[in-house]
């Protein structure tokens, strides 16, 4: 989710990059840095944190000539957060900032060692500059060695890249990862990872296609295709309301960050993940020393993706796992030992009652572990470790990305700690990372299954409940699929395992119950779908998720078939917040806005 804006005219270039990225801080960050070239000189500045600690070291720096400006904001991937790792990275007479990731890096990076080039950073970005520079040495001109170091990276990235030697230039690439430019009347041009940072400046934009690079001075703008070939930039007027521009098209907030979902696990997952182990520069092995249970603590949707880590890391890391509501265990008097590890799972870092429990854990002398969406938060700064599962900024009521992100992270963690425990083999566990590569395709929103959710909707508007039920992790999924429907429809709704149907709640099945049945074909679906047929068998009327027809079903999504139970976790997943996401709407309601918000307030 990291952020990318560049400018070259003669305004305000320090300004106009600030601007620009408080403008894309909605997608998170931790770190931030900016770099102007004017008059064949350059001036650097990056900060760790939010941008107000970039504003404070840039306070006394002023551009009032025609310049060639880049800044960035970075969340962690090679590297920590930290102002050597922030972009813009800087060579002897270059700089480069870079979203996405270069996948070659590490066997550059060597080779340029070997020829005697000294890195600063962890990242893979910095290899960028100086593959450029060390390209310049042998081109005719600038853009060649550009050209050739473009050839010479692979993955997926949006480049910005200033030199002195061309002072008046910026160089651009785009592969994977979104980048547009903008121009007005004044001649000036703007890039930008998003278009919030455009509006305002610009008058008209061209989205770049995946393979397009070239260059832009105050006289041309050149852009070539993947195969070489020039082509014309096509402007297109830019939107001028940011909200709307923030929401790329969606109808809400909610609906984009569903659809975000596979591009932020992608970043969940980046540099995480080699052939065969998980790879958390964030925490040492030595944190699980003398460890012998973890007890993981939550409140809401960060209590449901606890609830599934305890399944997986007594599954893969063969460790006693317990799970706390946290608003529950903070009046408690529980009996916490030091030979258990304490996980506090949190999107903001900031939940008081998750908050208190931390320090409890603390005061008892346990180790302490933060899953987290923001750096810097309180329960990061008070905890051990933390490990940042870079959801980006979730303006929706009710969270989707956040939940999607700290299964994976958990995910990630049970084999790390598998690993060191040795309860899998490595085989195993290899086999469990291409599993977690497939996710970010697994998520992806079909049109189809979108506008089938939008026509089954309607059904769904009366009655006097939900169940949604599940077994396993998708017991979880089930808990989590009712709280979706209940922050934004308003609809009673609940959540079961689904062998608990017999022991009481069986007795509200009617027609006017609509179960929401989680049937997945790996894991345990003949005895599922058997209780989906108790209920049935009581006139409950039965929405079945499921690779496999359900002939009991009064109505159907089928899902992908998958070769794995959590790839079937993950599509069903999305198809819950889907389902809520068009009830509700269905219902007129604005599913961003929080019901009676002017009476709310906030306790504890």
């Amino acid at each position: 989710m990291c952020g990318i804006v560049g400018y070259l005219g003669q305004k305000n270039t320090k300004e106009i990059l600030l601007e620009g990225l408080k403008e894309l801080e909605y997608r998170g960050y931790d770190s931030a840095g900016i770099a102007v070239l004017s008059d064949g000189e350059f001036s650097s500045f990056k900060a760790v944190g939010k941008l107000v600690n970039l504003e404070e070291k840039t306070k006394d720096f002023v551009t009032d000539a025609f310049a060639a400006g880049i800044g960035h904001t970075r969340w962690a991937t090679h590297g920590k957060p930290t102002e050597l790792n922030a972009h813009p990275h800087v060579g002897a007479n270059s700089a480069v900032v870079h979203n996405g990731i270069i996948e070659n890096y590490a066997p550059l990076k060597k080779e340029l060692q070997n020829e005697g080039v000294t890195f600063l950073s962890q990242t893979d970005t910095e290899v960028i500059v100086h593959q450029f520079e060390k390209n310049q040495k042998n081109s005719v001109n600038s853009f060649e060695a550009f050209k050739k170091t473009i050839s010479e990276l692979e993955g997926a990235y949006a480049i910005l890249l200033v030199t002195k030697s061309e002072d008046d230039t910026i160089f651009f690439a785009k592969n994977g990862s979104p980048m547009l430019m903008g121009i007005n009347a004044e001649n000036e041009k703007y890039f930008a990872s998003s278009d919030t940072p455009l509006i305002g400046q610009c008058s008209d934009v061209n989205y770049f296609e995946d393979g397009d690079y070239g260059y832009v001075n105050a006289n041309e703008i050149a852009i070539f295709d993947k195969k070489g070939n020039k082509k014309e930039p096509h402007f297109t007027k830019l939107a001028t309301n940011k909200l709307s521009a923030q929401k790329d098209g969606y109808r809400f907030f909610m609906e984009k960050e569903i659809y975000e979902q596979s591009s932020v696990i992608s970043d969940t997952l980046l540099g995480r993940l080699s052939e065969d182990a998980i790879v958390l520069d964030e925490i040492d092995t030595s944190l699980f020393d003398g460890i012998n249970e973890i007890k993981l603590c939550a409140c809401g949707t960060s209590y449901h993706s606890a609830l599934c880590a305890s399944y997986m890391f007594e599954r893969h890391a063969k460790i006693k796992t317990s799970v706390e509501v946290a608003s529950e265990l903070r009046y408690r008097e529980p009996v916490l030992t030091q030979d258990t590890l304490f996980v506090a799972i949190s999107q903001s870092g900031e939940t008081a009652d998750t908050l208190e429990t931390l320090k409890m854990a603390k005061a008892a002398g346990l180790k302490t572990l933060v899953i987290c969406n923001v750096d810097n938060s309180s329960m990061v700064r008070i905890a051990d470790a933390s490990i940042l599962t870079r959801a980006g900024v979730e303006k929706g009521v009710a969270s989707t990305k956040a939940f999607a992100t700290q299964v994976v992270v958990f995910w990630m963690l049970s084999l790390y700690v598998a690993r060191r425990n040795n309860s899998m083999q490595t085989e195993e566990i290899a086999e469990q990372i291409s599993v977690l590569r497939e996710i970010p395709k697994s998520v992806i929103v079909e049109d189809s299954m979108h506008e089938r959710i939008k026509r089954l909707s309607k059904r769904y508007l009366h009655g006097h409940g939900f169940f949604f039920i599940g077994r396993d992790l998708f017991y979880p999924l089930a808990l989590e699929g009712a709280l979706k429907l209940k922050e934004i429809s308003y609809l009673h709704a609940e959540g079961y395992p689904s062998g608990e149907m017999k022991h009481g709640p069986i007795a509200l099945a009617d027609p006017e119950l609509f179960t929401i049945a989680l049937l997945p074909k790996h894991l345990l679906y003949e005895k599922s779908k058997s209780n989906a047929e108790e209920l049935s068998a009581r006139d409950s009327t039965i929405c079945a998720i499921s690779p496999i027809e359900f002939d009991k079903a009064d109505d159907f999504i089928k899902t992908k078939e998958q070769g794995h139970y959590m790839l079937e976790f993950f599509e069903m997943m999305v198809v819950v917040q889907l389902l809520s996401l068009e009830i509700s709407i269905r219902l007129g309601n604005d599913v961003d806005m929080p019901r009676n918000l002017a009476k709310s307030v906030t306790v504890e």
